[in-house]
C-alpha cells in the first residue's frame, strides 16, 4: 500500500514523513495522523476487514453471493489490489478490471446486460432512485453516483403498466428489447385469439373499457382486466349499427378483417334482384341502404342509373338529339374509361379519323373549370360539344402564325393529315411552286436542314420569336446557290462577275451534285477555248492546275457555316498554245508577219508533223525535185554553233546549193 501511494517520492523524503501521500476526496475525514489505524494494522486481511466496516453494502452483497464482489474472481481479494489510495484528492480509487466503467463486463456482476441494456450508459441506471435493495440503505456514500443497490427484477426500475394484474415476473411476456414487443406472449394461448383487425388494437382498448369496471391502486392509476373480459358476440365490445335487424351474429355478414369487408360466404347479394358487379362490389353497404334506419332506406330504387347517380352531364349526353342513359357510354366498371368507342363516334358530326382515334377523351372533352360555364356541363364538368371546325380550336400554331396571311389563313389540313404532323404532305410538287424548286440532292435533305432553327452549316435564323413551337422558318431568303454553299469560283462565274455565266453556278453544275461538273468538251467553246484534237483527251487538271487541290482528299461540307474552306478555282482563260505549251523553235519565227503562232503551223490533233506548213508555199525554198524526199533534219540540223543543241535550226538558212551541196560528199 505504501509502495503505491509513494510513486517516485526519493527514500531521503520518506524518512521526514508519516503519510504517504494525501487521501483520495472520499476518504477526505479520515485525513490526519492520528487516523491512520481505522484503515491500517493488522496485516492485508486486517484492512480488508477495516474496509467492509465502512463499506457494509459490499460486505453485505458478499454475505449473500450478490454481485462482482462475491464472484470467484473477486471473493478473497484484498480491497486495496483494486482501490489504492494516498494519489491525491483527485486519484480514482477504482482499477476496473476492464479498463473502465464503460468497458466493464457486466457478467462479473452476475447479471449480463443484453439488447436494450447493453445499449445504456452506466449512469442512466446506476443513480439513486433505482438503488433500492438492502445494500443501498447500508451504503455509506450519501450522494453521487454508486454501484451498489440495484435490484434485478423489472419493476425495480421500470414501471408495471400492468399494475400487478399480471404479476412481477415480467420476463414471461417481455424481454429486454421493447417493450411494445412481446415474444413470450401469444393471445391465442387465451380463449380469445386475436386474428386481422384485432391484432391491431392496443391492449387497453379492451382491458381497460368501462363495461369491465377497472379499479385503480395507490396512486389512482386503473388496474387493467385481463379476466374474465367478455367476448362471446361482437356487441360485448362493439355497438349493433343495424340495431339488430339482422340478429346478433355479427359474423354471418362481417369479419375481423373489417366492418367493410363483407362475408360473401355468408351473404351474397348476386342472390337479390340487384346483383353487385364492378365497381359496385367495392361500395359500402350503408352508401345504397343508409344505417337501414327506415324500411324506404332497405330496399333503394335500381331500375336506372339516375335512380342513384344524378346525371354528371346536366343533360348534355345526347346521341341524335336525345339524352341517352349512362350505360351507352359507361359500364358498372368505372366512369373511365368510356365504352364510347371510334366506331360510334363516327356517327357524330366529327369522326375520329387518324391519329385523332388514339387519342384519349379526356384531350378534347376537357373539364370546364370556369365557375361561369362549368354548370352547364353538370358535376362532371366534362365539355361534351368541344368546338372542332378547324385544326386551331384544339392544337396551338406551332408556327407562331408565319402562315395566317395565306388564302387559307394558315390551315394545318394544307400541309398535315390527320395520320400525324409528320412527315409533311407538302412535297417537291408543291415546293415547286415557290422560289425554289426541291431538284436533285435537294430533294433529299430534311426540311428542317434548310428551315429549322436548329439547321447546321448554314447562316442563322435570328427571328426566333416568330417561329414558334416548331422551330420553323417558312420563308427562307437563301435561294441563290452561294447564299447555301461556298463558291470557290469568288464569284467570277455568277451575275456581275468578272467571267459572268447565265444561269450562274447551274452552268456547270446541277443540284445532285458539285463533282463531276456538267461541263463538256461540247460546251467549253463558251470559255472562249473549244476543245479540238488532243485537247478534248486532255484531262481537266492538266490545264487548270488550281483543281489538283480541290481533287484530292475527303469529301467535305460545302454550306457556308460548314467550317470547310476550299482553295480559289478562278479557271483563267487561256487563248494561245504558248500560255499552256513551251516554245521549242525560241525565236526563230517570231519576224514573221504572224509573229510565229504555234497555230500557224500545227494543229490542235498532234505537234508532229507540222499539219498545216507547207515547205513550198510558207517558205522561200521550195522542196520540188529531189528534195522532196529529204528528210527535214538533213538540212535543219541542231543549232550546236548558235549554242542551242536541243533546238532545230529553221531560219536562217541559205538556199545556196553550195552551201549544202560541195566537195566530193553530198548532204
Amino acid at each position: 500500500m505504501l509502495a503505491l501511494g509513494l510513486g517516485a517520492i526519493s527514500n531521503s523524503r520518506l524518512e521526514g514523513q508519516v503519510s504517504p501521500g494525501p487521501l483520495a476526496r472520499a476518504h477526505r475525514d479520515l485525513e490526519g495522523t492520528l487516523k491512520c489505524t481505522k484503515c491500517h494494522g493488522g496485516g492485508k486481511d486486517g484492512m480488508t476487514a477495516r474496509c467492509e466496516n465502512c463499506h457494509k453494502d459490499i460486505a453485505w452483497l458478499v454475505d449473500q453471493g450478490r454481485g462482482y464482489h462475491a464472484s470467484k474472481e473477486a471473493k478473497g481479494t484484498p480491497c486495496a489490489s483494486c482501490h489504492p489510495d494516498h494519489a491525491g484528492e483527485a486519484f480514482s480509487m477504482v482499477k476496473w478490471p476492464d479498463g473502465s466503467a464503460e468497458r466493464f463486463d457486466h457478467r462479473r456482476a452476475g447479471w449480463p446486460l443484453t439488447r436494450t441494456h447493453a445499449e445504456t450508459k452506466c449512469a442512466e441506471c446506476h443513480q439513486s432512485k433505482y438503488q433500492v435493495s438492502a445494500a443501498a440503505r447500508q451504503s455509506a456514500r450519501k450522494t453521487g453516483q454508486g454501484y451498489t443497490g440495484l435490484e434485478t427484477t423489472c419493476t425495480s426500475c421500470h414501471e408495471d403498466v400492468h399494475r400487478t394484474a399480471l404479476g412481477q415476473d415480467c420476463v414471461k411476456c417481455h424481454d429486454t428489447g421493447k417493450w411494445t414487443v412481446t415474444p413470450g406472449f401469444n393471445h391465442d394461448s387465451t380463449a380469445y385469439p386475436l386474428t386481422s383487425k384485432h391484432t391491431e388494437v392496443k391492449c387497453e382498448k379492451c382491458h381497460l373499457t368501462v363495461g369491465l369496471s377497472a379499479k385503480s391502486d395507490a396512486q389512482g392509476h386503473p388496474i387493467p382486466v385481463y379476466k374474465p373480459v367478455p367476448h362471446q358476440t361482437c356487441a360485448d365490445c362493439h355497438e349493433d349499427v343495424h340495431k339488430g335487424q339482422f340478429g346478433s351474429n355479427c359474423a354471418s355478414c362481417h369479419s375481423t378483417r373489417g366492418f367493410q369487408q363483407i362475408d360473401r360466404s355468408s351473404f351474397n347479394h348476386d342472390r337479390t334482384k340487384y346483383p353487385l358487379k364492378g365497381e359496385h362490389a367495392t361500395v359500402r353497404c350503408s352508401a345504397c341502404h343508409g344505417e337501414f334506419s327506415t324500411p324506404a332506406t332497405k330496399k333503394p330504387a335500381f331500375a336506372t342509373c339516375t335512380a342513384c347517380h344524378k346525371d354528371a352531364h346536366n343533360g348534355t349526353a345526347t346521341l341524335a338529339g336525345k339524352v341517352v342513359g349512362c350505360e351507352e357510354c359507361h359500364t358498372v366498371n368505372g366512369f373511365v374509361p368510356s365504352t364510347y368507342t371510334t366506331e360510334k363516334h363516327s356517327k357524330a358530326k366529327y369522326p375520329l379519323e387518324g391519329k385523332h382515334g388514339a387519342v384519349k377523351c379526356a384531350s378534347c372533352h376537357r373539364r370546364e373549370t370556369s365557375t361561369a360555364a362549368a354548370p352547364k356541363w353538370g358535376s362532371s364538368k366534362v365539355v361534351m360539344r368541344p368546338a372542332a371546325s378547324t385544326c386551331l380550336d384544339c392544337h396551338a400554331d406551332d408556327h407562331g402564325g408565319q402562315l395566317r396571311a395565306r388564302a387559307d389563313r394558315g390551315n394545318c389540313a394544307a400541309c398535315h393529315g390527320v395520320g400525324g404532323w409528320k412527315p409533311s404532305t407538302f412535297d417537291r410538287s408543291a415546293h415547286a411552286k415557290l422560289n425554289l424548286g426541291l431538284e436533285g440532292r435537294h430533294g433529299d435533305i430534311a426540311c428542317r436542314a434548310c428551315h429549322g432553327s436548329d439547321r447546321k452549316g448554314l447562316p442563322p435564323i435570328t427571328a426566333t420569336a416568330s417561329l414558334g413551337k416548331a422551330g420553323f422558318l417558312f420563308k427562307v431568303t437563301q435561294v441563290e446557290c452561294a447564299a447555301c454553299h461556298i463558291d470557290p469560283h469568288k464569284g467570277r462565274f455568277a451575275s456581275g462577275g468578272a467571267r459572268a455565266k447565265d444561269r450562274g453556278c447551274l452552268g456547270c453544275h446541277n443540284t445532285r451534285a458539285f463533282r463531276p461538273s456538267t461541263a463538256t468538251i461540247a460546251t467549253h467553246k463558251d470559255f472562249g477555248l473549244p476543245l479540238d484534237g488532243a485537247h478534248g483527251a486532255t484531262p481537266c487538271v492538266a490545264c487548270h492546275a488550281d483543281m489538283k487541290q480541290a481533287a484530292g482528299g475527303p469529301r467535305r461540307s460545302s454550306l457556308v457555316a460548314g467550317g470547310a474552306s476550299f482553295a480559289e478555282l478562278r479557271f483563267a482563260t487561256k487563248t494561245t498554245c504558248a500560255e499552256c505549251h513551251e516554245n521549242p523553235h525560241g525565236d526563230q519565227f517570231s519576224s514573221r508577219k504572224d509573229g510565229g503562232r504555234c497555230e500557224a503551223c500545227h494543229t490542235a490533233e498532234a505537234f508532229q508533223p507540222a499539219g498545216r506548213f507547207d515547205h513550198n508555199r510558207d517558205a522561200a525554198f521550195s522542196l520540188k525535185g529531189g528534195h522532196e524526199k529529204v528528210a527535214c533534219n538533213r538540212c535543219h540540223v541542231n543549232d550546236v554553233s548558235g549554242g542551242h543543241p536541243e533546238r532545230l535550226l529553221f531560219r536562217p538558212l541559205s538556199g545556196k546549193c553550195e552551201s549544202c551541196h560541195g566537195g566530193k560528199e553530198t548532204r
